[in-house]
């Protein structure tokens, strides 16, 4: 399967990553990492993920990656990635878009 990024999780990427750099920039390049390394796995196990609950829709589905959702959507041959969230944060459905 193929991994396609939404401009909207690249941007959140940038964002959460500047955040954590602010106290630590290991930590904040350690997630990056975990971000993507994640998301690799999802091209052999593109069901890993859990069903995202407020949604409940079997093919929109995240990754917990510490204390942030990976949020994407499954299709025949692609995985979009659509945004990363923290946690605590709401999920709003515009971050939903392809």
């Amino acid at each position: 399967m193929k991994v396609i990024w939404s401009p909207l999780a690249l941007e959140r990427i940038r964002e959460q990553s500047q955040y954590i750099a602010r106290d630590d920039p290991t930590a904040a390049r350690g997630w990056i990492g975990e971000v993507f390394a994640s998301v690799e796995q999802l091209k052999e196990f593109p069901r890993s993920g859990r069903v995202v609950p407020e949604l409940r829709n079997p093919d929109t589905r995240e990754l917990l990656v510490r204390g942030h959702r990976v949020i994407y959507r499954l299709h025949d041959e692609t995985i979009s990635v659509l945004t990363i969230r923290h946690a605590r944060q709401h999920l709003s459905e515009d971050e939903l878009e392809e």
